[in-house]
């Protein structure tokens, strides 16, 4: 607890994958400073949209997810991709988990972020929403 300035020894016994992550590092050696974990319930958010093309990249819309978001997106997970039959068109699905680390956020305030997410998706990675 001191070593990593852990608050509450009941965190050893989680299995919350937010706090266990904080210490899988790629070297033994690396200095590990313990982040906070919010209490405050998550609120969850799904997107899709049709691919472009062939140069998008997923790791282009986590990226513009975290820059729009910014510290309220906990994590964002492909959750689904999906191949249209006919039109062989290519479609993705993420969840966005949002939360606050000193506060309850309301689902209105959470649907303007998910909102402008979608609006720059289409305008800066050029995908077709289906939001």
């Amino acid at each position: 607890m001191i070593l990593y300035d852990i608050p509450d020894i009941r965190l050893f016994w989680s299995e919350d994958e937010r706090f266990l992550k904080q210490f899988i590092v790629p070297h033994i050696w690396q200095k590990i400073k313990f982040q906070p974990l919010s209490r405050y319930p998550p609120l969850i958010n799904d997107i899709s949209f049709w691919l472009p093309c062939e140069t998008y990249s997923k790791n282009d819309f986590y990226d513009l997810a975290r820059t729009v978001g910014g510290d309220l997106i906990e994590k964002v997970v492909l959750v689904d991709e999906f191949t249209h039959p006919k039109t062989k068109k290519v479609s993705h699905c993420y969840r966005i988990i949002y939360r606050h680390p000193e506060r309850t956020l309301t689902q209105e305030e959470v649907h303007r972020i998910h909102q402008a997410i979608e609006e720059s998706a289409v305008r800066e990675l050029g995908v077709e929403g289906r939001f």
